[in-house]
């Protein structure tokens, strides 16, 4: 058996993430087992969405961080890596200066992708995990500044879109109307009276939440439990939440805004659970970086 190290980088809206996993090869195929997860709360999304454009001092945050993730991945032997940064470097101006400023103080490859490369990679991370569901199912992956459905019949992927409805989006009041409006008419257009659907949530503050519901493996969050943990953190203050619930400051705030729109989805499709497989853009970005090893890549350091 062979094992190699692979990475991917997740310059998200509101933190940065260096996923390590380790991949076995045998006859039977690769298998990904997650080794190590750095999670840096590099908020992004505050100026991107406001003022479309990125700061100066979080440029140089960013920068920092990447050089920092450079020597984590040289000194854990990461072979290839791959790096993708999502929805507030799309919408700023400097978005791509930054990028080149990046490779040029770090020495590390970053490509911006789309909101539906975004859904894709994020469809590639669920291939293992939906291989056990054999009905229609729909993936929600929750984001600072975008939701991705996927929408899946029989284990493929017959629908996906990006929408422009995140935390911090809500946060500072970005969602109208109109945008949860064109959100609902296409999950309905898509899902019709389709019956015994699954529901499977990503990102890092449903993970949260469902630690907080205390899961055991395998175990769906029911939509009562959802609502009324969120019920219960929307009661107490910033502060309450940091000390009660344990909870990092850049997750106190957004946690609620993501719940909503874990819940909202829910009273649409009149779901009474949903599944938290902790798997997202982080797992389908390293698998990409396996494919692109495979046909001759080869990370620099």
């Amino acid at each position: 058996m062979e094992i190699r190290k692979f990475a991917s980088i997740d310059i998200g809206s509101n933190s940065v993430r260096l996923f390590i996993t380790n991949v076995l090869q045998n006859g039977e195929g690769p298998f990904f087992k997650k080794s190590s997860l750095i999670r840096v709360p590099v908020r992004l999304g505050g100026n991107a969405f406001t003022n479309h454009k990125i700061p100066e001092v979080s440029v140089r945050h960013l920068e920092e961080t990447m050089l920092a993730f450079k020597y984590l991945m040289k000194a854990n032997d990461v072979i290839h890596y791959k790096g993708c940064a999502t929805s507030a470097m799309r919408e700023a101006s400097n978005g791509p200066q930054i990028i080149k400023r990046i490779k040029q103080k770090a020495g590390v490859n970053i490509e911006i992708i789309s909101g539906n490369t975004e859904a894709s990679l994020i469809f590639n991370s669920q291939s293992a995990s939906l291989g056990k569901i054999k009905k229609n199912c729909m993936f929600i992956d929750v984001g600072g500044g975008s939701t991705e459905i996927t929408i899946f019949s029989k284990g493929k992927p017959v629908a996906a879109k990006s929408f422009r409805i995140g935390t911090i989006r809500i946060m500072q009041g970005q969602v109208n109307k109109a945008i949860w409006k064109q959100m609902k008419e296409w999950i309905k257009s898509k899902v019709g009276n389709t019956k015994d659907f699954a529901l499977l949530g990503s990102g890092g503050n449903i993970n949260r939440i469902s630690k907080l519901a205390e899961l055991k493996p395998g175990k769906p969050l029911s939509f009562d439990k959802l609502s009324d943990i969120l019920h219960e953190l929307k009661a107490l203050t910033f502060e309450e939440r940091v000390k009660i619930y344990d909870l990092n400051p850049d997750r106190a705030d957004v946690i609620i805004p993501a719940g909503e729109i874990f819940v909202t989805i829910m009273k649409w499709l009149r779901a009474d659970k949903i599944l938290v497989p902790k798997i997202g853009l982080g797992d389908g970005i390293v698998r990409e970086a396996y494919k692109e090893y495979l046909n001759g890549k080869k990370s620099t350091f």
